[in-house]
């Protein structure tokens, strides 16, 4: 496909600007030219009737014309009137004087047909009269003028010479000389301008380009400052929003497009654990119920043992669907969970009190150093819940013999906790999936001390719904030390 060729913006403004001061430029300047031809005809024609003026006026003073016309004739001589005729008639038509330096070209006409002239009859009706038109082979300047008292008329007639057409005509060197250098001007003055204007658009277009092919690297501080040259700044800021627009709206996109298949993702990993996590215990509750119930033989002590191992793994159960019922609490609903003012210090006091009742500290002691105003925004249930799982997770992994929660640090808006023990602690390669659902650095063991992998998943969650932060690492002295943080209580 051929493509057509097409004038710049540049061109398609300078072009019409140009023809159209050159067309007001040759108006004018015509317009001016016949103004001057019109104006020194004009002269001519005053400068005849002047001498049919100063005729007059001889006649009219008694002065004799026939010495003053003589007088005139010599006067004229070498000018540019130099061929001048002049005519005196009488009322009755009879020539009474006369200057004819034509060499007999000039016109005589009698009074008779001379009347039925413009410039007579005007004559008779205004006392002066004027007129031009060809008499014989030449164009002549006619001018009549009648005496006050009507007796003598003056008819005077200027042929058109070479010297009174030179001097009709405008001076030609200077007037194309002006015609020139008017079309160089404003040629030049419409150029730049339109230049200046252009600017703006080819900077544009520029841009234009430039956006389609994704590279909005641009300096729009060259363009002018004027109205355009604003319009052309707000389109490329109006440009760069809509792009930075999208490409946030692109990122979010993204994020929450991975948060989605990223929740989906934990929710099939949690529902495959949860279902590996379940075969188990339902396994040997199975196994040991089918046993016995096959048994017919078996003896008390043996369907007792098998008994009571079905009832722990039927605890482990129950307790596995109840870790799993709070994670999906805290996930699902933890903008929804009701904070109150929490009296830390009694709090982990009623634990301390109820674990050790119930024996499950088993060789470990657990002591705490928190101030008794130790005030903090959260929800009760959940933040035992959260000190039991620290202390459970110690007791049944640490091999310790020691647990310890204190205060480290007292803000404006936080208290910042340690929980730790003097366990051996665990591997470096361990530590950042320890809040990971079901995670266990020692499968066999972990199942064999009871655990359900989501005590320190359930910790996490708890106290970051709270609004704090916990942070795990190995002591160096030895076990591990979990540091979390809770909001102050302010009474909102």
């Amino acid at each position: 496909m051929v493509s057509k060729r097409r004038f710049s913006y540049r061109w398609r403004l300078f072009v019409p600007i140009v023809a159209m001061m050159w067309l007001i430029i040759a108006v004018v300047m015509v317009f001016q030219y016949k103004r001057e031809v019109s104006y020194r005809t004009t002269t001519i024609h005053k400068q005849l009737a002047l001498i049919n003026s100063r005729i007059l006026d001889a006649y009219e003073h008694g002065v004799d014309l026939d010495p003053f016309m003589r007088f005139l004739e010599h006067y004229f001589d070498n000018s540019m009137f130099d061929e001048v005729v002049v005519n005196v008639y009488d009322k009755t038509g009879a020539l009474l004087y006369s200057i004819d330096s034509t060499n007999g070209e000039s016109p005589q006409e009698d009074m008779s047909r001379a009347s039925t002239m413009r410039e007579f009859r005007d004559a008779e009706e205004h006392g002066v009269g004027t007129a031009a038109r060809v008499s014989g082979n030449s164009m002549f300047y006619f001018t009549a003028r009648k005496s006050n008292d009507g007796n003598i008329y003056v008819h005077t007639a200027m042929p058109l010479t070479v010297s009174i057409s030179d001097s009709l005509k405008a001076d030609d060197l200077t007037f194309w000389s002006i015609v020139v250098l008017l079309v160089i001007g404003v040629t030049v003055i419409a150029y730049m301008t339109t230049s200046y204007l252009s600017r703006n658009i080819k900077m544009l277009n520029e841009f234009a380009k430039n956006a389609n092919n994704d590279n909005v690297k641009f300096d729009e501080s060259k363009f002018p400052h004027n109205e355009l040259g604003d319009i052309s700044r707000e389109i490329v800021r109006l440009y760069r929003e809509r792009g930075e627009a999208m490409k946030k709206s692109e990122r979010e996109h993204a994020i929450a497009l991975h948060a989605v298949e990223e929740k989906t993702r934990v929710k099939r990993q949690l529902t495959n654990n949860i279902n590996h996590e379940l075969k188990t215990p339902v396994g040997v509750i199975r196994g040991y119920l089918e046993t016995v119930l096959s048994s017919d033989d078996m003896d008390d002590a043996t369907r007792t043992y098998f008994l009571q191992r079905a009832q722990d793994n039927v605890g482990r159960l129950c307790n596995l669907l109840n870790d799993v019922s709070a994670m999906t609490r805290l996930e699902d609903g933890s903008g929804n969970i009701p904070m109150t003012e929490v009296n830390f210090h009694d709090l982990v006091f009623t634990v301390d009190n109820d674990m050790t009742a119930a024996g499950e500290l088993k060789n470990m002691t657990f002591s705490f150093d928190l101030p008794l105003d130790c005030i903090v925004r959260g929800n009760s249930t959940l933040l035992v819940g959260a000190v039991s799982n620290l202390i459970k997770n110690a007791v049944h992994h640490s091999h310790g013999t020691a647990i310890t929660l204190n205060l480290l640090v007292e803000s404006d808006k936080y208290y910042t906790f340690s929980f730790r023990d003097n366990g051996r602690g665990v591997g470096e390669e361990h530590i950042p999936h320890l809040f990971e659902r079901f995670y266990r650095i020692d499968a066999g063991r972990s199942r064999k001390a009871g655990g359900t992998g989501l005590g320190l998943p359930i910790v996490k969650n708890t106290i970051e719904a709270m609004g704090g932060t916990i942070s795990v690492h190995n002591n160096t002295e030895g076990g591990l030390e979990f540091m979390f943080t809770l909001q102050k209580w302010t009474g909102k």
